[in-house]
């Protein structure tokens, strides 16, 4: 069974608020919502696919590929837009690849540095009471 719900319920299950569900609609990032009563009514099929959206944008999709994506999905399974489609995912799969990469780079720079101050700061590290954890006058090493 379908279950449909309001725009406050939507906006609540997906972490956006309910005016960014309107502006998507606005923009043609959601296909017109079902309404009841002039209400809207978001059914499962909505909420997978504005989930799909919020991953999209937290992975830094623009939201321009993000409209280019919707409007080739709205043509339906021609093989242009299939192909078109999986372009725009492989290209963002690759810059979202790259970002894992850099992350990963920043996040051991982080943990070594934390470890570089858990040694300062030990109770038995010889002089570590006397050591500062980072130098003011060296801001580029910090």
């Amino acid at each position: 069974m379908t279950t449909f719900l309001s725009i406050a319920e939507a906006a609540a299950a997906t972490g956006l608020t309910a005016t960014t569900l309107r502006y998507y609609e606005q923009i043609g990032l959601i296909a017109p919502i079902e309404r009841r009563s002039g209400a809207r009514r978001y059914g499962d099929a909505d909420l997978r696919w504005i989930e799909f959206l919020v991953r999209l944008r937290a992975t830094g999709m623009s939201m321009r590929d993000m409209q280019r994506y919707a409007e080739l999905l709205r043509q339906g399974p021609t093989p242009e837009s299939v192909t078109e489609r999986q372009a725009l995912l492989e290209d963002h799969a690759r810059r979202v690849e790259a970002d894992l990469v850099t992350l990963s780079d920043t996040l051991a720079r982080i943990r070594a540095k934390i470890s570089g101050y858990a040694a300062l700061t030990a109770p038995d590290a010889p002089g570590a009471a006397d050591v500062p954890l980072c130098s003011p006058s060296r801001r580029s090493a910090a």
